[in-house]
């Protein structure tokens, strides 16, 4: 299997002064990497009967069609307010500097459907905690979530809300 880690980049001083960027996006870039890299982040939910993948915006879109595709289920984005048609449902949560929010379609999810939530990145885990919370209000069984990177040192773990398991391909 490729080793999809390698092609990993750092980016120095991305989006702010001071921050080191880690870019999944070279791996998507190469066929044998992004496949191996969803089998990574496909292989702990196998078995688990998954109905959904809330598939959160941007990068969270590239990584959840094809995963929800290897585990059989079908794919639900959710989007930043204004980008969905018809009724949604809202979940707002708090930014370093401000508010933001995410937005699912009402109805995209019956009750009790087993949701794994995924997105390619799990920094501070502000916006993992609200994906969660919009899953939750749409009575939607939450399996778990899966990232395809881990930023341990900002413990966004730490604000995972639920007992299902969290799922990192790769923890730096």
């Amino acid at each position: 299997m490729t080793d999809w880690t390698r092609l990993l980049r750092d980016i120095p001083d991305f989006p702010k002064p001071g921050i080191l960027f880690k870019d999944v996006m070279p791996v998507l870039a190469d066929p044998q990497a992004f496949a191996a890299a969803i089998t990574a982040l496909a292989a702990p939910w196998r078995d688990a009967r998954i109905d959904a993948v809330l598939a959160i915006e941007a990068r969270g879109f590239l990584l959840g069609a094809p995963l929800a595709h290897a585990l059989g289920a079908g794919l639900v984005p959710l989007r930043k307010p204004g980008k969905l048609p018809g009724e949604v449902r809202e979940q707002r949560y708090a930014l370093e500097y401000g508010e933001d929010a995410l937005q699912v379609q009402a109805g995209a999810l019956a009750p009790g459907a087993r949701v794994l939530l995924v997105d390619d990145v799990l920094a501070t885990g502000g916006t993992l905690a609200a994906a969660c919370a919009l899953a939750q209000r749409l009575q939607a069984e939450i399996a778990g979530a899966g990232v395809l990177l881990e930023l341990a040192a900002l413990g966004g773990r730490a604000r995972w809300p639920v007992t299902a398991p969290l799922q990192a391909a790769l923890v730096v």
